[in-house]
């Protein structure tokens, strides 16, 4: 089984190599989870490394009414989530991702959507490697969460620690599972 940090730069590789932007509707089975679970606070990351284009779901969920959107925001080894809409500005933190200007902190969410560089049928994912994620969630349980990807990033089976939390569900352009 290759390590982790070998699969780190396949899949960054693969997914560079292989981008595209996926459709409004790329998202439809997300909004009926959100809808059917009467979710009112979602965490989305901010897309960069040719991640899905998260910006589209922002735009989207800002139509749906009560509904309250954030992002992480990363210091001291530990992940908050910051109230955040599309137009806000954002500004480079110390990993060269986009953290909000903002510290406007916001309840925990009742969904995360989490970002990847790969995932198994298990529903395991591969991160970036600074377990950011995999620490909140371990923290905090009873959030749901969805990995969002390109079904080309999905591997056999990803090597896995005590410390890596399974997500929920797994959405891609062929659908949610």
């Amino acid at each position: 089984m290759p390590s982790k940090k070998i699969l780190r730069k396949k899949f960054s590789l693969i997914r560079k190599n292989k981008y595209f932007e996926v459709k409004d509707t790329f998202f439809s089975p997300l909004i009926k989870i959100i809808k059917k679970k009467r979710i009112k606070n979602v965490a989305i990351y901010y897309p960069s490394n040719y991640e899905v284009n998260t910006i589209q779901l922002f735009n989207i969920l800002k139509k749906l009414k009560g509904l309250k959107t954030s992002i992480p925001q990363l210091s001291n080894r530990k992940m908050k989530f910051v109230k955040w809409n599309s137009t806000q500005p954002l500004k480079v933190n110390s990993f060269g991702f986009l953290d909000p200007v903002s510290t406007t902190t916001v309840s925990c969410p009742d969904l995360i959507i989490v970002p990847l560089l790969a995932f198994d049928r298990f529903k395991n994912r591969l991160g970036y490697g600074k377990g950011y994620y995999d620490r909140f969630l371990g923290k905090n349980k009873n959030i749901l969460t969805i990995g969002i990807a390109f079904s080309f990033q999905k591997f056999n089976k990803i090597k896995t620690s005590k410390y890596d939390v399974k997500l929920n569900y797994i959405l891609t352009e062929k659908g949610i599972f």
